[in-house]
């Protein structure tokens, strides 16, 4: 990885888990079982990609720190509790995430479902109560809501659970995961984009084509790594898209054709910051990054 990329990552990493620390250290604390799950899921730990994009496209115009760490945080809140959920015995029914036990044995599986409804209310009130103009928490409320929902990931789910012991198409395939992955990625980089006042429709257009190479990379690289890594490595069981007989890009277009389609996707996420008036520098190695990483 790039030095300058680590470093801005490392940096960021820190201020978005020291921001979610505080944000569950102030809540008023009603059941400390829940509570104590809800930290599970959240502070983990991860790569912290969705809150990075959020900064990053943030930055490309000195978006105050206050507000992108609310939206950040809404994100990441989102993330998790998707996470908690698709980990459940009615899910995935997976036993390991980021190499700790999944929430619901770590706790319980009732109180894995209330910790990641939880979750999801908590990013909606960090939104509504961001230091931002009512237009702006407007926005990123919309950005996120519409990217969570019936029309995003969650919509994306059910689509990834009907194709479960089917045989699809590769443009069936990448509407599930322009969904169920894409759609949060590409609401980090609107979001971002919500908190740096970015309004001009070609400067929002050309990030929502970057979002959406970039959304489709990662699950492709995703399903990459599900054969040729290991489950140290991933924190998560290795071989689980195998095992669960899901449709997934090396499937469908063999190991080095999703290895080429990971490439082309990076190449177009670069081609869409060209057209930017700002500095997109971390933009462009955050897209190399995601095409060739390694867990």
């Amino acid at each position: 990885m790039n030095s300058s990329l680590a470093s801005t990552i490392a940096d960021y990493q820190s201020q978005i888990n020291t921001h979610l620390d505080r944000v569950l250290a102030n809540q008023v604390v009603n059941d400390p079982k829940l509570l104590a799950a809800m930290r599970h899921g959240l502070l983990l730990g991860g790569k912290r990609v969705r809150p990075l994009l959020v900064y990053l496209v943030g930055q490309l115009t000195q978006a105050p720190k206050e507000i992108l760490n609310a939206a950040a945080a809404a994100v990441e809140c989102i993330h998790a509790y998707s996470l908690i959920h698709d980990d459940l015995p009615a899910m995935d029914n997976d036993e390991l995430r980021r190499g700790q036990p999944t929430c619901h044995i770590a706790f319980d599986e009732a109180t894995a479902i209330l910790a990641g409804d939880a979750l999801q209310s908590l990013a909606f009130s960090l939104i509504a109560e961001a230091p931002a103009s009512d237009a702006q928490k407007v926005a990123m409320l919309k950005i996120l809501s519409q990217a969570a929902g019936y029309n995003g990931m969650c919509g994306g789910q059910a689509l990834d659970i009907a194709a479960t012991d089917q045989q699809v198409s590769l443009e069936q395939l990448e509407k599930v995961h322009q969904h169920k992955t894409g759609a949060i990625i590409k609401a980090a980089v609107m979001l971002g984009a919500a908190c740096a006042n970015i309004e001009q429709a070609n400067e929002q257009q050309a990030l929502a084509r970057y979002a959406d190479a970039l959304g489709l990379a990662f699950q492709v690289r995703d399903d990459i790594l599900d054969i040729i890594s290991d489950t140290d490595t991933l924190g998560k069981p290795q071989g689980s898209d195998l095992a669960l007989n899901k449709s997934t890009y090396p499937s469908l277009l063999g190991l080095q054709g999703a290895i080429d389609k990971a490439e082309k996707l990076g190449e177009e996420a670069l081609q869409a910051l060209e057209s930017l008036p700002y500095n997109s520098e971390l933009l462009a190695l955050l897209a190399d990054y995601v095409v060739h990483r390694n867990n």
